[in-house]
């Protein structure tokens, strides 16, 4: 029922103030087209800094026809859902059974156990799906909240609303992305870095 309404939702609801790039891409815009600033790597002191995307996309090979399915079918950008899948898990490798370390989310895309029952496997098409559909109308809840927003800003929005519905957190502000930039700008640059290579 979930899946066939946000599906419904994607086919019908109508792109607020577009005034972006194409929209071959996705019901949503074009991901490629999102600006993000530089990383900084000696600010994360962290070894592997701006290559986990190099990284994961080797592991990111196997869902690839599972991921490209589920994005069809409800009009999302493949390499944004190979994003979220990177950046809540690494597509797995830090899972134990499916879980994360402290036991409340669950699979590739890190699930929030405590609200919502997990449909599948941690690594099955159902799981990537049931999380998708969160991803749609986390979207679409933030369009219908701002239709003056621009195309871009709704798309970040609705990447902070879903980290924030998984994360069982209720969004306060005005735009969900004030409390916390870095997710969506790491979403938003694997996601640009797997869709130039063939996500």
């Amino acid at each position: 029922m979930l899946y066939n309404t946000a599906l419904r939702s994607c086919v019908q609801t109508p792109p607020f103030n577009f005034s972006g790039p194409s929209m071959s891409y996705s019901c949503y815009g074009d991901i490629s087209a999102l600006q993000v600033p530089a990383i900084s790597c000696r600010a994360v002191r962290a070894p592997d800094c701006g290559r986990s995307a190099e990284a994961d996309i080797v592991r990111l090979r196997r869902y690839e026809i599972p991921i490209k399915r589920v994005a069809r079918n409800l009009c999302l950008d493949p390499a944004l859902i190979a994003a979220i899948i990177s950046q809540e898990s690494r597509v797995g490798l830090l899972l134990d059974n499916g879980w994360d370390q402290e036991r409340h989310k669950y699979g590739l895309m890190q699930l929030g156990g405590q609200q919502h029952l997990p449909f599948g496997l941690w690594d099955s098409e159902e799981h990537i799906n049931q999380c998708s559909t969160i991803l749609v109308l986390s979207i679409n809840e933030v369009r219908a909240r701002h239709p003056t927003w621009t195309w871009d800003r709704q798309l970040r929005g609705g990447i902070c609303t879903y980290r924030a519905k998984m994360g069982n957190l209720q969004v306060y502000e005005e735009d969900p992305c004030d409390r916390d930039s870095y997710y969506v700008n790491s979403v938003i640059r694997r996601a640009q870095y797997f869709k130039r290579h063939g996500f």
